[in-house]
């Protein structure tokens, strides 16, 4: 009680020049400077960093939490989000820069009589695969930022960002992209809603953290009229998918169930796409209401053995298991059991010596079975298919 209405929440490390048009921008806010804070997880001891919160230290109330540590987005997020005093966290890239009226809409519309829920804002102007330079590059996005967040401002309901031009969000957990969120921070505490420090680099650690929203019942939307503008940095796009192949897998291994599955096999708008067909598919080859596919893992004729294909009984709240005794009959030890699919698997290439693909998950329409089979190809040295996948002997 008495604190702000927001926290805004940035995570900083070497983005000098993206950060001042940042703190600018928030400094032009029509929501008084009294009535929200900017809480700063700032990995660097940097002079200059803190000359540019000085810059603004008579219109921003600026609190910093420094720690000189090599770089990991979700540790600077939880530094400062475990400082944070407002009603509402506001995350924000360093790399974003708002509108004017951004704060007052955005609190105004979706928190002023206390909701809980989860609000996604646009990015305008991201371009992840792009290597464009812009650390010395004389950029509009820097030269003219309060031109365009005029523009911005100026047409309302404008779908500049490519989440708000798709429908529908089966799964809304993947409509989480860090850069711009918002929710509130008693929601946050009561679910121990921090991010996973476990994910390095870029990319999922901000779906990971909407799938645990979502998980705990709070709804995410798409903001009306809440959006920013993405300001350019440098980037290296093929380090950065190789790492979010990393944290897909950490991701895959956490939360190993359907939806996740898609999500790593054919990206967020596939995964959307797909997923009420896939479990119309799997609910007709394993019928009944804990009927599903499965793999398993574990030693069969002697050698380290994954099947991909297994019926498995899934009940709610409880560990899946193997439904057919033929399937259970073919391991010499217990065997590790995941309710997945086979789409994507949380293995590295060739670090199973064979994968039997049982005749269950080849009756999935060719799509989805020729992902399963590339996926056994991948992690496996050898693949057995069809009827010889249950023969032991095989």
């Amino acid at each position: 009680m008495g604190g702000p209405k927001i926290s805004v929440v940035i995570p900083y490390k070497q983005r000098l020049r993206n950060f001042r048009v940042a703190l600018a921008a928030l400094a032009e806010q029509t929501l008084p400077g009294s009535e929200f804070e900017i809480v700063v997880g700032a990995l660097e001891y940097s002079p200059e960093y803190l000359e540019a919160c000085r810059e603004y230290a008579d219109r921003l109330t600026v609190v910093s939490v420094l720690v000189d540590e090599e770089w990991n987005l979700c540790r600077s997020r939880n530094l400062a989000l475990r400082q944070v005093s407002g009603e509402v966290v506001v995350f924000l890239d360093a790399d974003l820069a708002l509108p004017p009226r951004c704060l007052e809409t955005l609190y105004d519309r979706y928190y002023a009589d206390g909701q809980d829920r989860c609000v996604v804002g646009q990015i305008v102007g991201l371009d992840g695969r792009s290597d464009r330079a812009a650390e010395t590059a004389d950029l509009p996005e820097h030269r003219r930022f309060r031109t365009l967040l005029a523009d911005l401002e100026a047409a309302p309901g404008e779908r500049h960002d490519k989440r708000w031009r798709f429908d529908p969000f089966v799964l809304p957990w993947t409509l989480v992209w860090g850069a711009f969120i918002v929710i509130p921070a008693a929601t946050v505490r009561r679910h121990g809603l921090l991010f996973d420090e476990d994910f390095h680099g870029w990319g999922g650690e901000d779906q990971e953290w909407g799938y645990r929203v979502h998980a705990a019942g709070i709804p995410i939307v798409r903001g009306e009229d809440v959006l920013g503008l993405h300001l350019p940095h440098m980037r290296d796009v093929s380090a950065n998918f190789r790492e979010f192949d990393v944290n897909m897998d950490h991701f895959l291994t956490k939360w190993p169930a359907l939806d996740v599955e898609l999500f790593r096999a054919y990206d967020m708008w596939g995964a959307n796409r797909s997923y009420e067909e896939v479990r119309s598919e799997i609910a007709a080859i394993v019928p009944g209401p804990d009927g599903a596919l499965g793999v398993a893992r574990g030693t069969v004729a002697g050698r380290d053995t994954l099947v991909v294909g297994v019926p498995l009984s899934a009940p709610a709240g409880r560990p899946a298991e193997i439904a057919d005794p033929a399937v259970r009959g073919l391991f010499e030890t217990v065997p590790s059991v995941l309710p997945l699919v086979g789409l994507a698997l949380p293995l590295a290439g060739g670090s199973v010596e064979e994968c039997r693909v049982l005749p269950a998950v080849l009756r999935l329409s060719e799509r989805y079975r020729e992902t399963v089979l590339r996926e056994a190809a991948r992690v496996a040295r050898r693949v057995v298919t069809a009827a010889e996948s249950v023969d032991p002997a095989a």
